[in-house]
């Protein structure tokens, strides 16, 4: 009978029944799909939901399901959600912090003692009533909490203790298939035994612990159980920052976190900042790394439609979320950002004040590596970052770019290598493992993301074979390859050189300039 087997789980040197053998080999040029660059990490605080467990929104209304609503605090996650969304950001990964003070809110409802399922003050919110079951000499307990969906545990029966103790295991347990635990309360039977009667709580006593919180608290520990920013490992965020933390001995561990991750860190100086002090305190600290983009603290006038008012508000949230709505090739750079109302050095519309930066400043700024929110820009009069760079000083790596392509590009590869490990190392092998990276670099060139050098040819070279393979260090288990990619630069700085006049001479040059 013919044996088809996959490839490399038959011995065709050890064969000894006549038959026909077919080994089916799977494509050898593996197709790579690109690691996701515009996933969004941020730290902050917030009313309700899971403290140090990373949770992915895509909008507001995906947030307040699971937080809460925003509140209008320094360090609140959801503002800082709020204004990325609005920058076309849709893949969030948020992290609540606490101080440690936060408490859950509960409440007894006859022989019941009802516990929010969070911490936080959107759990006094929450209303649990007693009422008649859908058959006959039943019970039914429905909780509800504002933006949520109403949980019902319906034909609860039972008399005195033995009742509350149903009740409660149909909380905590469900009931069937169709109506399992409740996602808002847990429920423990007590300390009341008397028979059930229709009554109804709303739960209190549950706080944020956001009092407390300070930027030591949103970068957190990197133990056995990780919290604030180090809960973040692992997730796949490209981009990431803590809302609001502007205390500058907190901003080498964020670098150091960016390396170690390949995220790129949103930083920013404290509300108000100035260009001097900032350039001295990023000086002061130390900050020299493509790993991180330094915002001047400039803070942002911004509609909060939440809470119905106007506020002044980080500008992370608006330079994170427009990277993250940006192909890795692209730069921040005088790119448009919404919602913005205006900022502290500018003020609004309707206020007198209307300060702008002049060019001395913008030039201080772009040599200290930090960039700024402002308008106008070389676009014209809108509000958009000024710089585009990342707080590196060298200028061939500071754009964010630079910072953005290269770990795609290495996040990338370093996925596409694991198909080829444990793998005989062989020439094929070396055939296959380029064949398959330059294909890869081949669809970001035909995708804009790459595009080719001014003499025609590819930004990009890959070498895996016997010159950079020799058999000695392939015998230890090594396998080499050598990629180099040029990115594609971005335009910052247009240079017109006008020659006019009446007697001037025009010349007509169509190889040069194609008219």
């Amino acid at each position: 009978m013919p044996q088809v087997v996959d490839y490399g789980t038959l011995n065709t040197t050890a064969l000894y029944v006549a038959d026909s053998y077919v080994q089916v080999i799977k494509p050898q040029n593996a197709p790579v799909n690109g690691v996701p660059t515009g996933r969004l990490g941020i730290v902050g605080t917030a009313s309700y939901g899971p403290v140090g467990e990373p949770v992915a929104v895509s909008t507001l209304s995906d947030f307040e399901a699971v937080f809460g609503r925003l509140v209008a605090r320094k360090h609140d996650l959801g503002t800082v959600v709020a204004t990325a969304a609005q920058q076309g950001a849709n893949d969030i990964v948020c992290t609540r912090v606490t101080d440690g003070t936060d408490k859950a809110a509960s409440g007894v409802l006859g022989g019941l003692t009802l516990t929010a399922a969070y911490t936080g003050t959107t759990g006094n919110k929450t209303v649990a009533t007693l009422t008649t079951g859908s058959r006959a000499g039943t019970w039914a307990i429905v909780i509800g909490l504002p933006g949520v969906d109403t949980e019902r545990f319906d034909n609860l029966s039972g008399t005195g203790a033995a009742f509350w103790a149903a009740a409660a295991a149909a909380i905590n347990n469900g009931t069937d298939l169709s109506r399992g635990p409740s996602h808002l309360v847990t429920a423990v039977a007590g300390p009341g035994t008397d028979a059930p009667a229709a009554a109804s709580v709303t739960l209190s006593g549950g706080t944020d612990g956001a009092d407390g919180v300070t930027s030591q608290t949103l970068v957190g520990e990197d133990g056995e159980t990780r919290t604030g920013m180090y809960a973040l490992r692992g997730v796949g965020c490209g981009i990431a920052t803590l809302a609001d933390a502007d205390d500058s001995t907190q901003w080498p561990s964020q670098v150091a976190f960016g390396q170690s991750e390949r995220v790129y860190m949103v930083l920013v100086t404290p509300a108000g900042d100035t260009v001097a002090n900032a350039i001295a305190a990023k000086a002061a600290i130390g900050i020299d790394s493509v790993h991180s983009k330094m915002l001047l603290g400039d803070y942002i006038w911004w509609s909060d439609s939440v809470n119905n008012t106007v506020r002044l508000v980080s500008p992370q949230g608006f330079a994170a979320g427009r990277l993250a709505n940006l192909a890795p090739n692209r730069s921040s750079l005088n790119q448009p950002l919404a919602a913005v109302i205006g900022s502290q050095r500018s003020g609004t519309a309707n206020s007198a004040r209307r300060a702008t930066y002049s060019y001395a400043e913008i030039q201080k700024l772009v040599q200290a590596g930090i960039d700024v929110i402002c308008n106008p820009v070389p676009g014209g009069s809108y509000w958009a970052c000024r710089t585009g760079h990342n707080t590196s000083s060298t200028a061939a790596i500071n754009g964010d770019n630079y910072t953005r392509m290269t770990n795609y590009l290495a996040l990338t590869l370093a996925a596409a290598a694991g198909a080829y490990v444990g793998e005989p190392a062989t020439p094929d092998l070396f055939r296959n493992w380029a064949s398959t990276t330059l294909s890869f670099l081949e669809a970001l060139l035909q995708q804009g993301i790459l595009s080719l050098r001014s003499d025609g040819s590819r930004p990009f070279a890959v070498v895996c074979d016997a010159s950079n393979n020799p058999e000695d260090r392939v015998g230890l288990g090594y396998v080499q390859q050598d990629v180099s990619a040029r990115y594609t630069a971005i335009a910052e700085k247009f240079i017109t050189n006008l020659e006019g006049g009446q007697t001037v001479s025009v010349a007509k040059l169509p190889n040069r300039f194609g008219v």
